[in-house]
């Protein structure tokens, strides 16, 4: 028989239903008649019939019709909310940013598990799990360590030793031993008393992540978590049931301490969670719906669930993954303006940056000549323009091998730490089974991952920086050879005006974002956590200036393809042109002003799938593979000698 959950002012009600062919109304009425029932003044209903109210679905917010059958508009236990005439929102309803979250009440629980030691996860991988591609399961070494030094702690409650954060208090309260009677309520109070966030809640993809992660640090065996507990955690991914987590409150040690007892605490039974199914639900009812139960907290498992640095390190994760994949096709948009505005491929020639070999500035120079090989790829744009008397170009075009090169060396670097973070315990006590004792650490303090954070906030700044002023050169005439703001009639049209204006104001809010957090710390709990990271912020900012980087390049795809119109009938290299027909398969070329802002994201969207890497790759790969000759096309500006003979060949040859 289905059961819907129904959620009246400060009630849930579980409302069954026998007949799945009767009506909104009737499950209205019935979930108002419950409703009253545990109001003394019946809530301050008179007649359930004379109540005027709307059904709407919790996920997503969608109104429902009320001559609708149940059968035809829900699925059993579904969350619905009835709001009655006059009352105002539930405050329990808690937003988050529209176009975020994939995972819908349309998502289906994936049928791949990725298996879990606390040592292999991959940044790629967690950012996989966020999007509910995949289950979670422990392997079996895992379980053994887990269970090893479960059966330590159990071992140390049992003869009353005193160790920190098991028989005794926290930080400041680390002398205060707790009796056995009360260890259970010790960690119920931990989680309860630390879940002090505050702000919009994560996204659920990046709770997914965030639970993932403490998943795959627990799996380590260094932590004392119970195998029960683990097993409910991984259990509640598998549903995705997501704690309200709120994003700000975590200064980075001892770990991410606020976010992570909200995650604890959904965990509970307690304060807010989601699922596809539910939207936005008090936790023990979301639990319910799916089947499963609150955890039950042993000695020192609130500990184990919430210090650590995995909300520095889930969003760091999908920071430097996203700062991976746009870094990769800035090269791709940045040749194609160097097409569009007649550039030369001679800063790009293999010699010159074997004279300053660092890794990145080899790998860009490389891309660029796989994209605009003249010999390989042939351009008739590139020839149209072969004997002009231009002598080099501008350093947003010469430089790129240099200025990305340096971005992309940055991201390896951060990509080993935030990887080697994934797999770290960082906890406190660790409790060592094989040793047989626990031991108090600073594992648990984010200045890792800060400062890494930071350093990538700072680097793939630079490209949107350099993005912007190509933009510039792009729209302004006496730059380009083309039509003002990359459009006919200007002034009756304007064109790209206000889009650069737009990378423009995105580029000066990344110099603040760029602002290193991880400089700050602030002394918390009475002088004992004295040095703190401020990792927290370091990932979240991060992230906007990673998103601002993808929306400022969006916008030079968009105007280099609109460049390549005015040089029509003339084509440009293969991969190029592929890259153009790909982005005029979701926005068509501008020939009068029209509405802007759904070009651009639906090009932010094409960077954030990563199609425009995916066109031209197989191209880049060839030409690498191929090992193709460098073609080094002559011109009159490109002056060069015949080499001199040797003093030694000239005797010879006299």
């Amino acid at each position: 028989m289905p059961v819907f959950t129904v959620h009246i002012r400060d009630e849930w009600l579980a409302v069954p239903c026998r007949d799945a062919t009767n009506t909104i109304r009737w499950l209205g009425h019935e979930a108002l008649k419950r409703y009253m029932k545990n109001k003394p003044d019946n809530g301050g209903i008179t007649a359930v019939k004379d109540t005027r109210f709307v059904v709407r679905r919790c996920q997503g917010l969608g109104l429902l019709d009320a001559d609708d059958t149940v059968e035809d508009v829900l699925e059993d236990n579904d969350f619905v909310e009835l709001a009655i005439e006059g009352d105002t929102m539930s405050p329990d309803f808690i937003p988050y940013e529209p176009g975020v979250s994939h995972l819908t009440a349309a998502y289906r629980e994936p049928r791949e598990y990725i298996a879990l030691d606390g040592n292999s996860l991959t940044s790629t991988e967690l950012v996989d799990l966020g999007r509910g591609r995949y289950k979670i399961k422990l392997t079996l070494e895992a379980e053994q360590k887990v269970v090893l030094s479960r059966e330590l702690l159990d071992t140390i409650v049992k003869e009353n030793k005193v160790v920190y954060g098991i028989t005794t208090g926290f930080g400041k309260f680390a002398r205060t031993v707790i009796p056995v009677s009360k260890l259970k309520e010790l960690q119920e109070n931990l989680v309860r008393s630390h879940s002090a966030g505050v702000g919009n809640p994560l996204s659920p993809e990046r709770t997914r992540m965030l639970l993932a992660l403490r998943i795959n640090v627990l799996a380590k065996g260094y932590s004392g978590i119970s195998p029960e507990t683990l097993h409910a955690m991984i259990e509640a991914f598998n549903a995705s049931c997501l704690s309200f987590v709120p994003e700000k409150g975590t200064v980075g040690a001892s770990g991410d301490l606020a976010p992570l007892s909200h995650l604890a605490l959904g965990l509970m039974g307690e304060g807010k969670m989601w699922s596809p199914k539910s939207g936005w639900a008090d936790a023990k009812y979301v639990l319910e719906a799916h089947g499963l139960k609150p955890i039950s907290l042993k000695p020192k498992e609130g500990l184990a669930l919430i210090n650590g640095t995995q909300m520095i390190t889930s969003l760091g994760a999908e920071a430097v993954e996203r700062a991976q994949a746009i870094a990769r096709q800035a090269d791709i948009i940045a040749a194609l303006t160097l097409e569009v505005l007649k550039g030369t491929t001679k800063a790009f020639d293999s010699d010159i940056h074997k004279l300053r070999p660092h890794p990145g500035q080899i790998e860009v120079a490389q891309r660029f000549r796989s994209l605009l090989d003249s010999d390989h790829h042939p351009s008739q744009i590139a020839e149209s323009h072969r004997f002009c008397d231009r002598v080099q170009d501008a350093y947003t075009m010469r430089c790129c091998p240099q200025v990305h090169g340096v971005t992309n060396d940055t991201i390896k670097f951060v990509l080993n730490i935030i990887n080697t973070e994934i797999n770290s315990a960082t906890d406190n006590p660790m409790v060592f089974s094989e040793r047989g004792e626990t031991i108090s650490g600073g594992n648990f303090h984010g200045e890792y991952p800060a400062k890494a954070l930071d350093f990538l906030a700072i680097a793939v700044h630079e490209l949107a920086s350099i993005s912007e002023r190509r933009i510039e050169r792009l729209c302004n005439p006496s730059l380009s050879e083309l039509p003002a703001f990359l459009v006919n009639e200007g002034g009756l049209n304007s064109g790209f005006m206000i889009a650069h204006c737009t990378a423009a104001a995105l580029v000066s809010e990344n110099k603040v974002l760029c602002h290193p957090s991880s400089v700050d710390s602030l002394s918390t709990s009475a002088a004992t956590e004295d040095h703190v990271s401020m990792g927290g912020w370091a990932a979240r900012k991060a992230l906007r200036v990673v998103e601002h980087v993808e929306q400022v390049l969006a916008i030079e795809l968009l105007a280099a393809c609109q460049g390549i119109e005015f040089l029509r009938p003339l084509r440009t290299t293969t991969p190029l042109e592929k890259v153009y027909e790909l982005v005029r398969s979701v926005v068509k070329p501008w020939i009068k002003d029209r509405f802007m802002s759904p070009d651009i994201e639906a090009v932010h969207r094409l960077l954030l799938d990563q199609k425009v890497w995916n066109v031209a790759k197989p191209y880049i790969d060839k030409y690498q593979s191929e090992f193709i000759p460098e073609s080094r096309p002559g011109s009159p500006t490109a002056f060069s000698l015949d080499l001199p003979v040797s003093s030694r060949k000239r005797v010879r040859l006299e």
